[in-house]
């Protein structure tokens, strides 16, 4: 059984704003198992919000689902904590050259042209995110590589390459099942050296209670000096589908060298 809830503000006047349902808040379900309906061209339609793909064919509806309902705030939330970290250093946004890893339809990306950066490049493991990047923000990559980082080939890693990255933003992307650490690892060792690495991911997957690999991969990063933090917040990323506050970590680093191989192998 499901129960209908008041969406929020009203999206931008260009966009669609699309009938949401989600189950009774009573029921408790994992982040990566939370689902919704959405009423699309005359009836309802159950969808996985894990299921980016599906949502993705939508034009506006990730927007809506998890910026106007779930109030999902991190592409700001990372770029602005990066930006903050910037004028510390003597290096510009424009001097900066971004891979953007799970860039979905482009949101991080508007952020960081935004920012000033120039040269950014996006990359995701679908085609339907790149279809949407396309669609919704028209000429905001320079380049955008479908590719699945675990299986990199050569050719995909060139394209990837080709601006030269120094950067290595990823947002709302890690943990679960979207980006392993194997895939981040490979993403990270594709922008030079030193370098920077901006991202978030959920609180639980840092503090011990992780099941991904995520919280081993980035202690021993620190401990080999392989990243230096240069700053690290805790905030809201969104809400549940119950309406309980979901607490992820905003992280902006120094690259000092290439994650080893010996490290890569020992996650998951």
């Amino acid at each position: 059984m499901t129960t209908s809830l008041a969406v929020g503000t009203a999206l931008e006047a260009e966009r669609q704003a699309y009938p949401i349902r989600f189950p009774e808040n009573e029921l408790e379900y994992d982040q990566d198992e939370e689902w919704c309906e959405v009423y699309l061209q005359g009836r309802w339609h159950r969808i996985r919000l894990h299921d980016y793909a599906e949502i993705y064919r939508v034009e506006g509806l990730y927007e809506h689902l998890f910026t106007s309902v779930l109030r999902c705030c991190s592409p700001k939330m990372v770029v602005g904590l990066f930006a903050e970290v910037l004028r510390d250093w003597p290096q510009a946004p424009t001097e900066l050259s971004v891979l953007d890893l799970g860039a979905g339809n482009g949101m991080v990306g508007e952020e960081l042209r935004r920012l000033g950066v120039r040269s950014l490049v996006g990359a995701d493991i679908i085609p339907e995110a790149a279809e949407a990047a396309r669609r919704d923000r028209p000429g905001l990559y320079d380049a955008y590589v479908v590719a699945d980082m675990c299986r990199l080939s050569a050719a995909d890693a060139q394209r990837l390459l080709a601006r030269r990255p120094n950067t290595l933003v990823t947002v709302a992307a890690l943990g679960f099942a979207d980006i392993p650490p194997r895939a981040f690892a490979t993403a990270f060792n594709l922008i030079s050296t030193p370098g920077w690495l901006a991202f978030n991911i959920k609180e639980t997957f840092i503090n011990g209670g992780d099941q991904s690999g995520f919280c081993r991969l980035l202690r021993d990063m620190a401990e080999h000096g392989i990243i230096q933090t240069q700053a690290y917040r805790r905030y809201n990323h969104r809400f549940s589908i119950a309406g309980k506050p979901l607490s992820y970590v905003a992280v902006v680093a120094r690259k000092l060298r290439d994650v080893p191989r010996s490290l890569v192998d020992d996650v998951r």
